[in-house]
């Protein structure tokens, strides 16, 4: 039993990685190397991730420089990002890549703030739903008499537990997130 509780706290836990994951990629008028993360550059035939084929380093407060490895990848990497819904244009000086954050206006502010309440509430979402499998799962257990009512109602109430502290997680995680986007 132990062991399916292990399991379910593991599913809920990774909700909450992939929360994190993606809040990572909003940009908050800050240069942050984890919004290149989800950019995929083609580099010899392969999909490559930017931080595979070069470095990423935050010289300043709102600037970006990659800097490939093989100078033959910088038309790539630079096509890369212009098709991504980055909302940035790289400046390519022909040794290294430059992206310059804008300071966000209010209207982008409130537009990521509502889409990283969205994603926190998918990832509440997802918690729900590894709720209600682990309950399906144990009143499977109770209909094959392989445990108690009591044991049911234990199961039950422990692994509403975990999802109350995951949801209270996820809202403290997205607290952060916008107040982060709030801060001029």
């Amino acid at each position: 039993m132990k062991e399916r509780f292990n399991e379910v706290n593991r599913k809920m836990q990774r909700s909450v990685d992939v929360l994190v994951e993606e809040l990572g990629a909003v940009r908050a008028g800050r240069a942050n190397p984890a919004v290149l993360d989800k950019i995929m550059v083609e580099y010899y035939g392969a999909m490559t991730p930017i931080n595979q084929i070069g470095s990423v380093s935050v010289p300043e407060p709102r600037a970006l420089v990659i800097q490939p490895w093989d100078a033959s990848a910088l038309k790539a990497i630079e096509k890369a990002i212009q098709s991504s819904d980055l909302g940035i244009n790289p400046s390519n000086d022909g040794k290294v890549i430059r992206l310059m954050f804008p300071q966000l206006t209010e209207e982008r502010r409130r537009d990521l703030i509502k889409q990283v309440q969205k994603t926190g509430e998918n990832a509440k979402v997802a918690v729900r739903n590894i709720r209600r499998d682990a309950m399906d799962q144990f009143k499977d257990l109770k209909k094959k008499s392989e445990i108690t009512e009591d044991d049911l109602k234990n199961a039950e109430k422990e692994i509403q537990n975990m999802t109350d502290l995951k949801c209270k997680e996820i809202d403290g995680i997205i607290d952060k997130k916008e107040k982060e986007l709030s801060e001029i």
